[in-house]
């Protein structure tokens, strides 16, 4: 292994400054934690864990030909995530009044929907590969790299990220309980709503 402890440190703290800069997860993560709490938000943040493991890995083994190679495909990959976060808000904003725990229509899709969410936020940003490559070879020399170095730079990538996401996800979680009158949550859900398709909405255009 050629990374020393405190590279390996340096490039975790530059990831906890990046994770503290709002961005689409945020949103995302923000309105299915205000909307249906720890339980609806936790599943998002292990899926946004895939892209968090994927562009640093791609971005380590030189493949930057992806993004021209695969445009057609990273479009509709946007398209996709934008059309599941318009529907989502949607249906929170149809069903204001009503709910989270008693909503079937919006509790069906569970964790595997949480989940879904997650990857599609993460991966319909694939410029998220551009700044991987940019900032990557910043704190490594890339060419010197070995497995082993490889892995703990994939790790280091989503368990920053995760740990963030998470310990939000507790903290919207705890703010959520005390908006308990019905004219709250009816806000709440509205806001929710709308954050979600608000995300919907910019990813087409990021």
């Amino acid at each position: 292994m050629t990374i020393t402890v405190a590279d390996a440190g340096l490039y975790a703290f530059a990831l906890l400054i990046l994770f503290l800069t709002p961005g689409p997860v945020w949103v995302a993560l923000t309105a299915r934690a205000l909307s249906g709490g720890f339980r609806a938000a936790w599943p998002l943040a292990f899926g946004v864990v895939v892209g968090d493991v994927l562009w640093p890995l791609l971005a380590v083994l030189g493949v930057s030909w992806l993004v021209s190679q695969f445009a057609d495909f990273m479009t509709v990959l946007r398209w996709v995530a934008s059309i599941t976060f318009l529907v989502m808000g949607w249906l929170l904003i149809r069903n204001a009044d009503k709910s989270i725990a008693n909503d079937a229509r919006l509790t069906r899709p569970g964790m595997w929907a949480g989940f879904l969410a997650g990857v599609a936020v993460i991966l319909g940003n694939p410029k998220a590969i551009l700044f991987y490559m940019g900032v990557l070879p910043g704190f490594f020399d890339l060419t010197k790299l070995t497995v082993p170095d490889i892995a703990l730079i994939c790790f280091l990538s989503f368990v920053v990220p995760l740990l963030g996401n998470l310990s939000l996800a507790v903290f919207l979680d705890r703010a959520r309980r005390l908006l308990t009158s019905p004219k709250a949550l009816r806000r709440t859900n509205i806001v929710s709503g709308v954050l979600l398709m608000g995300v919907g909405v910019v990813i087409p255009l990021s």
